[in-house]
């Protein structure tokens, strides 16, 4: 794959596997392109709520709205510009704000084949 540049309106958002949340996700770059990550954007509605084990190391970008990412050792809430760091193998729970959110992500190693 050449560099590219991408936008919210190149992702074709659909629900994320194996969750009941009303949150989307649409990978842009991942193993089918045969680079080492994936990237993609997540669209969180308002007041929803997921929980896993990160199976691969995932840093997330919020662009819009608010998060909270909850782990044993506490809890950090990231807003617009601000990343959440979720290393493979913590237990976390994500929670969108009563606005939402947006965000954008990148997994090291791919997202799909590790949830497959």
């Amino acid at each position: 794959m050449k560099m590219r540049k991408f936008t919210i309106a190149d992702a074709s958002l659909e629900r994320s596997p194996g969750q009941e949340a009303d949150i989307s996700v649409g990978n842009l770059v991942d193993e089918r392109h045969g680079g080492p990550i994936t990237i993609g954007y997540g669209r969180y509605a308002p007041g929803q709520s997921l929980t896993e084990t990160m199976a691969v190391d995932d840093v997330m970008i919020v662009l819009e709205g608010r998060l909270s990412v909850s782990t044993d050792g506490g809890t950090v809430t990231a807003g617009p510009g601000e990343i959440v760091y979720m290393p493979k193998g913590e237990a976390v729970t994500i929670r969108s704000h009563e606005e939402g959110a947006l965000t954008a992500y990148v997994t090291y190693p791919h997202w799909r084949p590790a949830h497959a």
